[in-house]
């Protein structure tokens, strides 16, 4: 439900703080997994700790070891929306990035379905004897190899893998599940943190082959009538009115929900940050508005039941002194009611 990290609890300010930071994420060991987004300063994007990475994905990403002295290692673990059917195809995918400060690039990223949530008292590696040892405990590691391990410093790198279900998945973890000796890398030659360690954004699990998401759904508590509802990963790039990017998770959800609830009307508002004259964020504001509209229009739902408007900059939710701060105010909110 919160599957490029945008939701969080509080906006983060210290190192390995995830789950105080993020929702629906959790650290099932004791490594101490990171949370970076725009709204901070001493954890933010694009520039931190351990490098610069710009969020291409909204405002926040998580960044974690992947090897390291001793066999240290962090991970993330979510709860599946649903559990998978056995016997179905599926792909699960995620993006990463290299941190400028790592002496190592890892080739293989490690990835477990479990039955029951993981957690355990460990700083080190996770191996297949920790899983065995769970109740009723039946996963097996999947790994994805990719062949420009040692050069995503940059760039945002798509990782997936598809895989047949055996109908026990309900929870996900990501990381390094080999110790040292095993896990294969390259060396980066910067020798300064002996390490490799990695920013992850947009994880997704789907049927092969469908658009129905098994990680990304967002479920219909979050639709409550007669509330104020903010897109989360619905972001707008400085004057333009159109998605900064294809990713439609939270649109699809709503235009499923509308389908299955006919009798309910939307209105929707745009926003956008300070900068600009009045007319001009107020004429940019309703065609955001107009934007959403359109694309539930051409999904199905009639044109009857929506109405927008433009708030232009007059209610910010974020500051507008700093870009991602401005980026959240570039957004658009819907309320759902009921036809009279």
């Amino acid at each position: 439900m919160n599957p490029s990290f945008e939701n969080y609890i509080q906006c983060p300010i210290k190192l390995g703080n995830l789950e105080q930071d993020v929702e629906d994420w959790k650290m099932p060991t004791l490594g101490s997994t990171d949370y970076f987004n725009g709204c901070s300063e001493a954890m933010g994007t694009p520039k931190n700790f351990n490098g610069q990475q710009p969020a291409d994905f909204g405002v926040g990403y998580v960044g974690f070891y992947m090897f390291a002295p001793n066999d240290y290692r962090e991970y993330i673990e979510a709860k599946l929306t649903s559990t998978l059917i056995k016997g179905e195809h599926y792909t699960v995918s995620f993006y990463v990035s290299l941190a400028e400060r790592s002496d190592f690039a890892v080739k293989e990223f490690g990835i477990r379905f479990t039955e029951l949530p993981v957690d355990l008292e460990t700083t080190k590696v996770l191996t297949g004897m920790h899983f065995s040892k769970l109740i009723g405990d039946t996963s097996k590691e999947l790994k994805i190899s990719y062949s420009k391990f040692y050069s995503d410093e940059k760039e945002w790198v798509k990782l997936s893998q598809e895989f047949v279900a055996n109908g026990t998945e309900n929870h996900l973890i990501i990381g390094n599940f080999k110790n040292n000796k095993r896990t294969q890398k390259f060396q980066t030659k910067r020798k300064i943190t002996k390490g490799s360690y990695y920013y992850l954004d947009m994880v997704s699990v789907r049927k092969t082959n469908s658009k129905e998401e098994v990680y990304n759904v967002v479920s219909s508590d979050h639709f409550k009538i007669d509330s104020v509802h903010v897109f989360r990963d619905v972001h707008f790039d400085f004057n333009r009115s159109k998605p900064r990017d294809l990713y439609q998770q939270e649109l699809n959800a709503l235009t499923t929900y509308m389908k299955k609830h006919p009798t309910l009307k939307i209105v929707l508002t745009g926003h956008t940050d300070i900068i600009g004259s009045n007319s001009f964020n107020k004429d940019l504001s309703l065609k955001r508005a107009e934007e959403v509209a359109q694309f539930l229009i051409k999904n199905g739902i009639v044109e009857s039941r929506i109405q927008y408007t433009g708030s232009g900059s007059l209610k910010p939710i974020a500051t507008n002194k700093t870009e991602a701060g401005r980026l959240l105010n570039r957004r658009v909110e819907f309320i759902l009611n009921k036809s009279d």
